[in-house]
């Protein structure tokens, strides 16, 4: 190990090695840059030395929540074990799935894996975990945040229950636990500080400052502090392409990482930052957890992150293995929220900062920020949104129950704030209605002018309609004529005597009406026969 500049281990080698060497699950937590990825990766190395894996069946996975943070692992595998014949594979996504494929098939000892390339290949049959004895999730709570909880449930369904579980993570919050107590079995807990603390090597300060004036700022630090790389943290990856081209333009040695870039270009700006071709990397929080690049002197945020948890994480990438680093955030009067929440968290206020040149903050500035971050829960800014609505910011708040109009019912209050009358509504309204106008449209008839009187007399019989035997109208020929009700043996004796007068009418071919045509009338002539077939009939 003295290769690769290892001479004492950390806290939480020395005290997670021995446990893991003992066969026990593991839960730890230590603070970022303490030395966990070697507290599980050399233990390891030492239990697969002892045997061969087979084609497809790996030995032992390692789940990590980023490709960054995976390759990191990949490198540090191919470091520790230079001496040693094992061999290991990188699932990861933007990368050939048919290399991954043809590295599985040969067998492999080590599988460093993102959650969801490892189950793609899962899916198509190109891998096996039955084999599977020795289990690493790292950065635990990264993995919770990203959404990969699911997708690490049913790994680990996948797995045989005789395994060991190493479970590790910078911060311990309480879904955190709850996953481990699922994952692990009689687990030796392992914590080598207080989590979620921010590591006595590195200096942090805030600074105050007006939100136009922000990249001004940063490029003042950048010039003032002796800057020898340096990553800059943004919230949202559009801002990290403004920054980029922001900083570019002042001359700057600058680089871009977020999530939406090829994987290509991601690992080529990754390595070209390790290898201080680039000297500072605008980035999102893609690069806020596991990854350890040597020397890092400065960590910037540019945006207070949303989570406190991010801090710890943001800050994290200096102040390694015992150097010294520098941690500074720019932050905005709307960011006071936020800042109290990093306070709250790591248990000491952010020292605060001033630069030269820009106009400061005030208390009262900051204040209002915090009030109107507040959202919704506070109270509406004049002007804004909802300005003039009630609670619900409905149309209709403010008016009464009966929807803006008084008890008489009239018309609704005029406002305080309304504006004064003008003369020609006064002169408008004096007017007296006009009667020319007529009766409105939807205005209805009287009663005695709508309905016609009762006593009016009743049309004269028509002695033109067909009817019946007795002087009734027949409904049958006649339409137009309704039937009076009968009874129900005065219609039965009706029925049979129209089918008996259907009977005596004798049959009628279908499909001609009442007439016979005239071809159906003709005899029929009878068949002529040939003297063989008569003979044949005697």
């Amino acid at each position: 190990m003295s290769e690769a500049g290892y001479l004492h281990p950390t806290p939480i080698q020395e005290q997670a090695i021995p446990i893991v060497l003992m066969g026990r699950d593991v839960l730890g937590c230590a603070q970022t840059g303490t030395g966990k990825t070697a507290g599980f990766t050399l233990p390891m190395l030492d239990i697969l030395a002892g045997s061969r894996a087979k084609a497809r069946m790996p030995r032992s996975l390692i789940l990590e929540p980023t490709r960054e943070l995976a390759l990191q692992v990949a490198e540090n595998f191919v470091k520790y074990g230079k001496h040693l014949n094992l061999t290991h594979a990188l699932l990861i996504g933007g990368e050939s799935m048919n290399e991954q494929r043809d590295v599985l098939e040969k067998g492999v000892d080590v599988l460093i894996a993102t959650p969801g390339r490892l189950l793609d290949l899962f899916d198509r049959g190109r891998i096996l975990l039955a084999d599977c004895k020795v289990l690493v999730i790292d950065e635990a709570d990264r993995m919770l945040d990203m959404g990969f909880i699911p997708d690490v449930e049913r790994i680990v369904s996948m797995l045989p229950r005789m395994r060991q579980t190493l479970f590790f993570s910078a911060t311990m919050a309480p879904e955190i636990r709850r996953l481990a107590d699922a994952f692990l079995q009689n687990p030796r807990e392992i914590t080598v500080s207080a989590p979620a603390t921010v590591a006595t090597t590195i200096t942090t300060g805030l600074m105050w400052v007006h939100p136009h004036e922000k990249r001004e700022a940063l490029r003042k630090l950048l010039n003032k502090e002796a800057v020898l790389n340096a990553l800059v943290f943004c919230n949202r990856k559009i801002d990290v392409d403004i920054l980029y081209k922001s900083l570019k333009r002042h001359g700057f040695s600058v680089g871009a990482l977020h999530g939406d870039l090829e994987q290509s270009v991601r690992f080529a700006t990754l390595n070209r930052f390790k290898a201080n071709e680039i000297q500072i990397l605008v980035c999102s929080d893609v690069a806020a957890r596991g990854l350890d690049i040597g020397g890092l002197s400065h960590v910037f945020n540019f945006d207070v992150p949303f989570h406190a948890e991010d801090y710890v994480h943001r800050i994290g990438r200096t102040g390694r293995a015992g150097r010294q680093g520098h941690a500074y955030s720019l932050a905005a009067p709307e960011d006071a929220k936020s800042v109290a929440a990093i306070e709250r968290l790591t248990g000491k206020p952010i020292p605060r900062m001033e630069i030269e040149g820009l106009s400061p903050v005030t208390a009262e500035e900051i204040e209002e920020g915090a009030k109107a971050r507040r959202g919704r829960g506070g109270r509406p800014a004049p002007g804004g949104r909802d300005a003039g609505k009630g609670r619900d910011g409905g149309r209709d708040a403010g008016r009464g129950r009966d929807g803006g109009r008084g008890r008489d019912g009239g018309r609704e209050a005029p406002r305080r704030d309304a504006p004064p009358p003008r003369a020609e509504d006064a002169v408008r309204a004096e007017r007296p209605p006009r009667d020319d106008r007529g009766p409105r449209r939807d205005a209805r008839p009287a009663r005695d002018e709508a309905r016609p009187p009762r006593e009016e007399a009743r049309p004269p019989r028509d002695e033109t309609r067909p009817r019946r035997e007795g002087g009734r109208p027949d409904p049958r020929r006649d339409p137009g004529v309704r039937e009076a009700p009968q009874s129900l043996e005065a219609r039965r004796e009706e029925m049979r005597r129209e089918r008996r007068e259907d009977r005596e009418a004798g049959p009628v071919p279908r499909g001609f009406g009442d007439a016979v045509p005239a071809f159906m009338l003709l005899p029929l002539p009878r068949p002529r026969r040939d003297a063989a077939s008569d003979a044949e009939a005697a």
